[in-house]
């Protein structure tokens, strides 16, 4: 077993002596346990989380699905980028999604405008799927469908070749299809990239980098 447990763990002796959990030596990836917590996974607004290593190659085709709750109007949801200028991203900036895909000619971005009393910030669970078909572009949110034109219709494949960034991204690290360096503040899960017939569901306590990240604990209301 190389990965943590996702539990809570109370109450812990060893030969007779309870252990004071309050003032560890030394302390890493564990959060407080909540009184009341969902399925998800908690990001504070501090980091990432970082998944496969060797590289995600978006190429012509991907389907992005997700569930999100926050109450942070800006930040990162999810990054694939390049060395180059061929990238994916996904972002909330002022309330707003946006899905940027850049093939190479140019971003493209669709955009999802919460109406009328409607907030996508309001600590409920949204549903979100981003989906890129070679130049198509579609975003949709809670079963809203928001599509664009592209003009570089030519260019059909995002080269991608670096990790999957998910609620973030460290600094030293280029995101082509991102505007904000903002963490994510708030829970995910549920989160699945589809290439075709082929659909990869993601467990972020196995990433090979987590910062400011809690897999498999959500609490059940922001505090």
């Amino acid at each position: 077993v190389t990965h943590s447990i996702p539990a809570c763990i109370g109450s812990m002796t060893i030969n007779s002596k309870q252990l004071d959990n309050e003032s560890p030596v030394s302390i890493f990836a564990v959060n407080k346990c909540y009184v009341t917590v969902q399925d998800g996974t908690f990001f504070d607004g501090s980091g990432f989380a970082a998944l496969v290593r060797e590289g995600y190659k978006v190429r012509s085709d991907v389907n992005i699905t997700l569930e999100f709750r926050t109450t942070a109007v800006r930040g990162v949801l999810l990054g694939v980028s390049s060395a180059k200028v061929d990238a994916i991203g996904l972002e909330i900036v002022n309330g707003k999604v946006l899905f940027h895909v850049n093939n190479g000619a140019g971003r493209i971005t669709a955009m999802y405008e919460p109406r009328g009393t409607n907030n996508l910030c309001d600590g409920k669970w949204h549903k979100l799927q981003a989906n890129k078909s070679k130049h198509r572009i579609s975003l949709i949110i809670d079963g809203n469908l928001v599509q664009t034109d592209n003009p570089y219709t030519q260019s059909t494949s995002a080269d991608t070749n670096n990790p999957i960034y998910v609620g973030g991204y460290p600094a030293d690290v280029k995101q082509n299809c991102l505007t904000s360096k903002s963490s994510f503040h708030g829970c995910l899960r549920n989160l699945v990239l589809t290439k075709g017939q082929q659909a990869e569901l993601f467990d972020f306590s196995r990433a090979f980098d987590l910062r400011g990240v809690f897999p498999h604990s959500c609490p059940g209301a922001e505090h």
